[in-house]
């Protein structure tokens, strides 16, 4: 591949892995990161026809008094059905990747990080040079979202359990960051990869083989 565009990596994993904290530390790095949460929140912001589609779809019941998106309200409607899951994500997917290939094609640099939760369950790692999986144990994933999210154990299962597993995610990795820890421990991980796809970037070989961290 030729190094007269971006690298783009994709970082992806488990619901409260901590692929924010990762993304934060590129981020502060100087690394454009385009992250697809933010561009599916702008994709059905009021007034806009992906919120209407959706409305359409799901029926009003999944908008705030506001007029907005009710994430939450919807987000347990469809993990709890995977039909409506992967109707909404036919929705959702061709809008979210025509905003993140606009935004791509704006944000430069050496290489970008693109923050895709749900990479390996949509196919989009075929975009992307590179797959970054940020990796913890479903015990830890549990009880982050239990502590972070308020979720019950059972409704925390039920989330992770709509997911990829654990070793499909690592299955499809180039890099693997395990963060069993802290998030201070991050930092000097991060910088790791930094240095190596800045090299690779400027090599042009962004196939080189991976590495995982710890």
């Amino acid at each position: 591949m030729s190094a007269q565009r971006p690298m783009l990596v994709g970082l992806t994993g488990g619901i409260a892995s901590g692929k924010s904290a990762v993304a934060k530390l590129f981020l502060d790095l100087g690394v454009p990161v385009i992250d697809t949460d933010e561009l599916a929140r702008e994709v059905v912001a009021p007034g806009t026809p992906g919120l209407e589609i959706v409305r359409r779809a799901f029926g009003d019941g999944v908008l705030a008094n506001d007029g907005s998106l009710d994430r939450a309200r919807l987000r347990h409607m469809v993990f709890a059905n995977p039909a409506r899951r992967a109707h909404l994500e036919k929705i959702l997917h061709p809008l979210i990747l025509r905003r993140l290939q606009a935004a791509s094609a704006d944000a430069g640099g050496p290489y970008q990080i693109h923050v895709v939760p749900l990479l390996v369950e949509s196919g989009l790692e075929r975009t992307v040079d590179r797959v970054l999986v940020v990796d913890c144990s479903e015990h830890r994933q549990i009880s982050r979202l239990m502590g972070r999210d308020g979720e019950t154990e059972e409704s925390a299962r039920r989330i992770l359990a709509a997911q990829s597993g654990r070793q499909a995610r690592l299955s499809a990795a180039d890099d693997v960051i395990l963060n069993e820890g802290q998030v201070a421990d991050l930092a000097p991980l991060v910088a790791r990869l930094d240095a190596f796809y800045r090299g690779l970037a400027e090599s042009g070989e962004f196939s080189s083989p991976g590495l995982r961290l710890p």
